[in-house]
């Protein structure tokens, strides 16, 4: 129905009058409005939804008023110098043009290559299982991995460039070392891949010491309290992380915000956690093993140890002027050179031993008894 419509409407186009034109110069070209008529057939697009394409021939269908395609109908028949045979001519062009355009668009039957069960080579023609003559190497250019090798060699000489050129501008920038002051209790750490991504590269730090807070001594312990497992006992660094937001900069806010909070609530004189106990059980303490003072090297003690020695010394050169000292060494070469008389050896004889048990038939028992 839509076709019929757009067709006899496209006939009206054909056959409306143009202006007349103004007055003109005489040898000025003549300008006339261009038709409206095509003889090429309007393209098809293929619906993918059954909406969509509802949604179109709703469109198509509410584009024309039957009310005004009469009117026009009507007013083309009141002309005088309407030519019927032509207009009759024309408009069995556009119809036989429209219905050929519409039954080979809608019935024009789809072929399909016909694939097995099993994606045979011989009967799928989508399996691709031999080189294009186009890919085949040539012998005209370099390996995969020598590209890859460039690749990296670019990289490298980036990086460098980078080095030279750019590293020793950062210098203008540098500033020098201010320690922190009582105003900036928190410490925060950031991880950074080198501009590489990674899920870890959000996530924040931040450690303060609770006794860095302007807080008094039952805030603080109060504070400590709150801290719970995140307090260090042995160093009283408190230690916070967040990761929850994607950029590192919400994480922050949220930290000293979680710091803020944290204080406020330590100031609350309201309730000061008296009746709770400070725990300390999440932390492990390590014994670390300390030198004695008692064996520390004084200047003393190095006198004493010297005295003792040349004591000593003295004491085995009188030994050796006597003929008293013994050589230890003498005494080891004399003991493994000559062998002691008195050392003999005993030999085992095998004794045959009978058991109050008698033996199962076919086995033997026998029992070794030195003398």
């Amino acid at each position: 129905m839509a076709s019929g419509v757009r067709s006899m409407r496209l006939c009206l186009r054909a056959l409306r009058h143009t202006a007349a034109p103004a007055p003109r110069k005489a040898g000025a070209p003549i300008y006339t409005a261009r038709r409206a008529f095509s003889s090429t057939p309007t393209p098809w697009r293929p619906a993918t939804k059954k909406d969509e394409a509802d949604e179109l021939e709703a469109e198509e269908e509410d584009d024309i008023d039957p009310v005004e395609l009469e009117r026009s109908m009507r007013a083309a028949l009141r002309d005088p110098e309407v030519d019927f045979e032509r207009t009759a001519r024309l408009q069995e062009q556009v119809l036989g043009s429209a219905n050929a355009v519409i039954s080979e668009a809608t019935f024009t039957p789809r072929v399909f290559p016909q694939k097995s069960f099993w994606h045979e080579e011989e009967d799928d023609p989508d399996l691709i299982t031999d080189e294009l003559d186009e890919d085949v190497f040539d012998e005209d250019d370099i390996m995969s991995m020598a590209h890859g090798k460039l690749e990296e060699f670019r990289e490298y000489r980036e990086y460098a460039r980078i080095a030279a050129w750019e590293m020793p501008l950062l210098s203008k920038l540098a500033r020098p070392f201010e320690p922190p002051t009582a105003e900036e209790p928190l410490r925060f750490r950031y991880t950074s891949y080198m501009g590489e991504f990674h899920p870890a590269e959000n996530k924040v730090v931040v450690e303060f010491s609770p006794k860095d807070m302007p807080l008094t001594e039952a805030q603080q312990t109060k504070l400590r309290k709150l801290l719970g497992p995140r307090w260090n006992p042995e160093t009283d660094v408190a230690k916070i992380s967040c990761e929850q937001f994607e950029h590192q900069a919400q994480n922050k806010r949220y930290l000293g915000d979680l710091v803020g909070k944290l204080v406020e609530q330590a100031k609350d004189a309201s309730d000061m956690f008296e009746d709770v106990p400070l725990d300390t059980r999440h932390h492990h303490f390590k014994v670390k093993p300390k030198f004695p003072r008692e064996w520390r090297m004084t200047e003393e003690r190095r006198r004493f140890l010297d005295d003792m020695r040349q004591k000593s010394l003295l004491l085995d050169q009188t030994r050796e002027e006597a003929g008293s000292l013994i050589s230890g060494t003498e005494k080891i070469e004399q003991f493994f050179s000559a062998p002691r008389p008195e050392a003999r050896e005993r030999v085992g004889e095998r004794v045959g031993v009978r058991l109050n048990k008698p033996l199962p038939r076919g086995r033997q028992q026998s029992s070794l008894r030195r003398v």
